[in-house]
């Protein structure tokens, strides 16, 4: 049942999570399609906006050309007496929660990264215009966060005017996102949890320290802090960080107890600083991720708006479907930007020693936070295309996972008989293949310095000749 009747679509909770394909699509508003999109909250004086205003800055929904992509901005000015800036980036996450709740009204990601859908359907039934938006996200706004006294929406389709805005935001989160840093988790009294992105990720629960953002990016330890304050029972909320059981891979009891409450038992562990054995999960607002790349034993780091394939072949789209949805995978591991600022980055899996490629952009962004004598021994879209390249750029720098292969190969050199390097499979270790027994048998394979690919492998008894 929708929540107002003046609005020609239902708005409720039911939507939430509700996808649109392409081609159930009438406009798209930000997206990869888009350099320039973003959301944004400022807190002003009381004096400085007026209530209920909703402005529209460029072409309304209406006078959009159908089945296209449109840079897009919201600007979301609120007031009120007891309003502090710490609140900011909170009520701006709460703009994917409400948008979400309008039928027909997709809403991905965040800040800088948004990604909106407005259904063909939903359009044909009357949602043609920014203004409808606006009133259904200021009467969420105010029912729910009533220390919001007043609150101006802008909506932004005009290029020029978004990309001037998406400026100002970019400062903005960066103003944020700097407060935390240098606070250590081992000092914080207490995390914080977000379960924003439940609707698309049922089993996960975002833990966010002051050394490890939210995965959207859009959340820091004092925003969290904050959320909890005015809403404890609200989707922020507070995590007794409980015993430490361990620091290196970051591991709480409090943490656990909290995401095994939250997941319904789906997931008992989480380890915050690691890909492997209980990594910290996804929901489907990631900015980036870490995909390990078993070739040369290292990790990649590629983010939201990379366009084309990573040095294994593979987009992001198709990574992010392995990191998504509430699971535990080893080896990949959905991060946001501001982590990669982090010294807790990976730290369990050897940190920025086993970052081996990482698009030339989110390098540039993160420089200064990467050790500076790993810095420019990790590849770049710009300098590898493939996995051979990349093994040669990283020999060739001398990267330090490099130093790991060396001693891999002498650990295996010292178990190979030394007669003519000869390995011996023995039946005890390999009974069958496909289901046949290789009988009593030992057999002998001789491996010199060979490559071997194969898609079958046939082994017969071969008859002696009777003499």
């Amino acid at each position: 049942m929708s929540m107002f009747d003046d609005i020609p679509v239902e708005v409720g909770i039911i939507y939430e999570g509700e996808r649109i394909r392409w081609s159930d699509t009438h406009v798209e508003l930000g997206g990869q399609r888009e350099k320039h999109k973003f959301e944004l909250v400022k807190v002003r004086g009381l004096d400085e906006i007026e209530d209920g205003v909703v402005n529209i800055v460029g072409n309304d929904l209406s006078n959009l050309e159908p089945e296209r992509s449109y840079p897009f901005g919201i600007l979301i000015e609120v007031a009120g007496k007891d309003l502090e800036e710490d609140l900011e980036g909170v009520i701006e996450r709460r703009i994917h929660e409400y948008i979400n709740f309008i039928e027909g009204f997709m809403h991905l990601n965040q800040r800088y990264d948004i990604h909106l859908r407005i259904s063909k359907k939903a359009f044909q039934k009357g949602l043609t215009s920014f203004t409808i938006v606006g009133k259904v996200l200021e009467r969420l706004y105010k029912s729910e966060m009533p220390f919001i006294e007043k609150i101006q929406i802008t909506f932004m389709t005009d290029p020029e005017k978004v990309a001037k805005i998406f400026i100002e935001a970019e400062e903005t989160y960066e103003a944020r996102d700097s407060k935390a840093r240098g606070m250590k988790d081992e000092e914080a009294d207490a995390f914080y949890g977000c379960t924003l992105c439940q609707s698309f990720a049922p089993t996960h629960c975002c833990v966010i320290t002051p050394q490890r953002y939210s995965n959207c990016g859009a959340i820091s330890w004092f925003d969290g802090r904050a959320a909890a304050r005015i809403d404890p029972k609200g989707p922020l909320f507070t995590i007794e960080k409980g015993e430490c059981i361990d620091s290196f891979r970051g591991e709480y009891t409090g943490a656990n107890e909290v995401v095994k409450e939250k997941s319904l038992g789906a997931i008992e562990r989480v380890w915050f600083y690691t890909a492997f054995g209980y990594p910290h999960t996804s929901c489907g607002c990631f900015e980036g991720l870490a995909f390990y790349i078993p070739e040369v034993d290292g990790f990649g780091l590629v983010y939201r708006d990379f366009k084309g394939v990573t040095v294994n072949g593979l987009p992001f789209a198709t990574m992010a479907d392995s990191t998504a949805g509430g699971r535990q995978i080893d080896g990949f591991h959905g991060v946001s930007i501001e982590y990669l600022r982090s010294p807790k980055l990976l730290q369990a899996d050897g940190g920025w020693n086993r970052i081996v490629w990482i698009p030339d952009n989110i390098k540039n962004r993160v420089k200064d936070f990467i050790p500076t004598d790993v810095v420019d021994k990790i590849a770049t879209e710009k300098d590898v295309e493939n996995i051979l390249q990349l093994k040669d750029f990283l020999k060739r720098k001398v990267h330090p996972v490099v130093e790991k292969w060396v001693a891999e190969e002498e650990d295996m050199e010292e178990a190979v008989p030394q007669e003519a390097n000869e390995v011996v499979l023995q039946q005890a270790s390999y009974p069958s293949l496909s289901g046949l027994p290789l009988g009593t048998s030992s057999f002998k394979i001789i491996l010199k310095d060979a490559k071997i690919i194969a898609k079958k492998l046939i082994i017969r008894r071969e008859k002696k000749e009777e003499t």
